[in-house]
């Protein structure tokens, strides 16, 4: 089985190119926080998946992965830019 952690680093690699994609963040640190994450079902290694990133009206980031037919996990993160 393919471990949390690497489920996580995934999305997080999404959520911070769909921030850059967006104009965000450009040339400044930032600091990600993970606020929630729950894991609905086993993902086995090769497994295809699927990693949707949302921004939230408080300004957090959902991200939503799934494999095929089925949640895999889902969770929020929080940037807060470094000064």
């Amino acid at each position: 089985m393919v471990p949390g952690v690497l489920l996580l680093d995934a999305a997080l690699h999404a959520a911070v190119q769909a921030r850059q994609s967006a104009g965000e963040d450009r040339g400044r640190a930032v600091h990600c926080q993970i606020a929630s994450a729950k894991f609905l079902s086993p993902v086995l290694p090769g497994e295809p998946l699927t990693i949707v990133c949302t921004p939230t009206a408080a300004g957090h980031t959902r991200f939503d992965i799934s494999g095929i037919g089925r949640p895999v996990a889902t969770g929020t993160f929080v940037f807060q830019s470094v000064p």
